[in-house]
């Protein structure tokens, strides 16, 4: 949830002049200061993302020091992975604090000022230090995202090999789920298996939820999950947004369309999602990701009313049918289930045989038949929506919960052991994911 943060304050350092601080986050909010960490009264140190994608980091609150990077972050599809090293007794400055993301260096900054030698950073000392928003209290640009393997070291200034590594074959920077590092008194590891904010290093430096909800998630670093992409959203009308780590997608002003981070071109995959509030409630599908015609007064709205793609099919739950567009023309399947606040609409894509199932509380309602036009010249197929004003519907793409409520009893995994579902997928199908798309 986006007022979700964790706070602990942290006891006497070993060297409170040399730290590193690794974090593997996931952005789902683009318009918004997103806060990643802050430390010391006021948010006296703090690292963010700003709103216009930058990365930030305040040493005394901009007082003592500022870094603002010339690289913008907008990427919401995957991990970024955040470290922070500082040691404030070198005598070059730009040595005294060095950010480096998925493994490399930033080294162009708008505004660059390093902290004096020997400066004592309220990080790494006996003060308040939070994860998802600031320090010195419950509200304030609060991170809408997703976090994991956050890991500290008190003593040392590291490098970031220390916790990822390039990838041999795909050249991706990629994390290192077991890194090891001498800790120092204050350093610690949380959220590195699940949600758990008990100190999982040697020593007990344990968090506590500050606030909100904390929701565990099947997507991280090594296994990425689809999201409500923000870059795209048109928010024609109204004011679209992306809510829980991007998975809740709706439109608290007046209609808007929604293009999910993440598609595929081949293979078999299921989703999940849920009615938050049905009245109007509308189109919920798939579309081709050329996207013909699309603006801001031509939305996308899959399968009708002349809309933004020639290839979109979508399940209407108010209307109860199915309406799919192949080459501008348009069919319907009519007389369907429809669905109200608290029903599930399962979506198996079955793009190897060119169909789409569609079920309602899992049972299987109709199946709609696609053509290999469909796939054409390289083409993929994107989740997507459309909905009216001040609806919401909370998507399971496999993380295993609802907006901030986890699946409980008995749950379901896709082929391969890929995804955690509310219904059986059908056979052979799984999660859409990085790891789905490489089964």
């Amino acid at each position: 949830m986006a007022n979700t943060y964790l706070a602990k304050t942290l006891g006497t350092p070993t060297n409170n002049k040399k730290w590193t601080l690794s974090v593997w986050c996931k952005r789902s909010t683009l318009t918004a200061v997103q806060t990643i960490f802050s430390a010391g009264a006021s948010a006296t140190d703090t690292m963010s993302f700003s709103s216009s994608g930058s990365f930030n980091f305040y040493v005394n609150a901009g007082n003592s020091g500022r870094f603002a990077s010339n690289r913008l972050f907008r990427d919401t599809s995957a991990w970024y992975h955040v470290v922070l090293a500082a040691d404030s007794t070198q005598s070059t400055a730009a040595n005294r604090m060095k950010l480096y993301i998925n493994g490399v260096q930033e080294t162009s900054f708008s505004n660059a000022t390093y902290p004096s030698v020997n400066y004592g950073w309220k990080i790494n000392s006996a003060v308040k230090h939070s994860f998802g928003g600031y320090s010195e209290s419950s509200s304030g640009d609060f991170w809408n995202g997703s976090m994991s393997h956050i890991h500290f070291c008190d003593g040392t200034q590291l490098a970031p090999t220390v916790f990822g590594s390039t990838d041999s074959t795909t050249g991706q920077w990629k994390i290192n789920t077991a890194p090891s590092f001498t800790l120092g008194n204050n350093g610690f590891t949380i959220l590195k298996d699940g949600k758990t904010i008990t100190d999982q290093s040697s020593n007990s430096n344990n968090f506590a939820l500050g606030g909100g909800t904390l929701t565990k998630t099947e997507d991280c670093p090594s296994n990425v999950f689809p999201t409500w992409n923000p870059a795209f959203m048109p928010f024609n009308i109204g004011n679209g947004r992306a809510d829980n780590g991007g998975t809740t997608i709706g439109s608290p002003g007046g209609d808007s369309s929604s293009l999910a981070s993440m598609g595929a071109r081949s293979g078999k995959y299921y989703w999940e999602i849920k009615v938050q509030n049905a009245a109007n409630t509308r189109s919920c599908g798939i579309v081709r990701s050329d996207l013909q015609g699309l603006n801001a007064t031509n939305p996308i709205y899959p399968g009708g009313n002349g809309n933004a793609s020639n290839f979109s099919s979508s399940y209407n739950m108010v209307g109860g049918y199915v309406q799919t567009v192949t080459s501008g023309t348009q069919a319907q399947q009519g007389s369907l289930a429809t669905l109200t606040t608290g029903d599930f609409l399962g979506v198996a894509l079955d793009i190897d045989n060119l169909n789409i199932k569609w079920y309602k509380n899992g049972s299987l309602v109709t199946t709609t038949n696609l053509t290999s036009a469909w796939i054409a010249n390289g083409l993929f197929l994107i989740p997507c929506n459309r909905l009216d004003g001040n609806q919401f519907v909370q998507y399971n793409f496999g993380n295993g919960c609802f907006a901030s409520t986890q699946l409980t009893g008995t749950t379901y995994a896709g082929t391969g052991g890929v995804g955690i579902f509310k219904y059986q997928p059908p056979t052979g199908f799984t999660a859409l994911s990085t790891k789905g798309l490489n089964l």
